[in-house]
């Protein structure tokens, strides 16, 4: 266990040392939308999901829209069950204790170092969990910084932080990209969104546009099946 609870922390080390850039972005939203250190830090440790985070911040207010953000973060993190279910030869001789345990370590990252290494040493969900807890540290040491970093940031539109949402959720489209396939789905979420935009108030558009689209390709690839039977 030891054993490779460090190979799996070292592991993910340079991973870690990157995601440290977003996490300051982060901790100054967070602080110029009103979120407490207290609260940042437990939304590190009980959410652990960078974008899902972000969302929870662009979302902030008060009241705090808690239905909204209960569908927002659940949507986003839908791909962690296919995550979920590669990990499976990993965690086949584990625990349910330790499934439930250790599952919440993960994060894209080191899942990703995780799932290299697997392809070419036997490794145990000890590696992920180093892993994840590297994460962790630079996570919160990042974003608590930014909180602290965020009083002197008198406003953040005038150095650009709040269009680092945009650009993160860009990149996180782009990488769902899946060719022709993804492009009427796309197209669905996007006018379904921008039709709740108009009608509802609060942010029910990014929920209905995500599920929407989810919907539409779900669509597409059982019909698919079908006529490729």
């Amino acid at each position: 266990m030891k054993s490779n609870f460090i190979k799996g922390f070292s592991a993910t080390i340079p991973v870690g040392i990157s995601v440290c850039a977003y996490g300051l972005v982060l901790g100054v939203l967070a602080y110029s939308r009103g979120v407490t250190f207290f609260q940042l830090f437990l939304m590190d440790i009980i959410t652990f999901a960078g974008s899902a985070q972000f969302l929870m911040v662009e979302l902030w207010k008060d009241p705090l829209p808690i239905t909204e953000m209960l569908f927002a973060v659940f949507a986003i993190n839908l791909r962690y069950l296919l995550i979920g279910a590669s990990l499976t030869p990993l965690f086949r001789e584990s625990s349910v204790f330790e499934k439930i345990t250790l599952i919440h370590f993960v994060a894209d990252e080191n899942w990703a170092v995780t799932m290299s290494r697997l392809k070419k040493e036997k490794i145990s969900p000890f590696f992920l969990f180093g892993g994840g807890i590297c994460l962790l540290m630079f996570w919160l040491g990042s974003t608590l910084a930014g909180h602290r970093f965020g009083v002197i940031v008198s406003d953040t539109y005038v150095i650009g932080l709040d269009f680092v949402i945009i650009i993160i959720f860009t990149s996180l489209v782009a990488g769902f990209y899946d060719g022709k396939d993804s492009i009427v789905p796309w197209l669905v979420a996007a006018l379904f969104a921008y039709i709740s935009f108009l009608l509802i108030p609060g942010q029910w558009y990014i929920i209905v546009g995500g599920l929407s689209g989810a919907f539409v390709y779900s669509l597409e690839k059982y019909f698919r099946g079908d006529k490729s039977e």
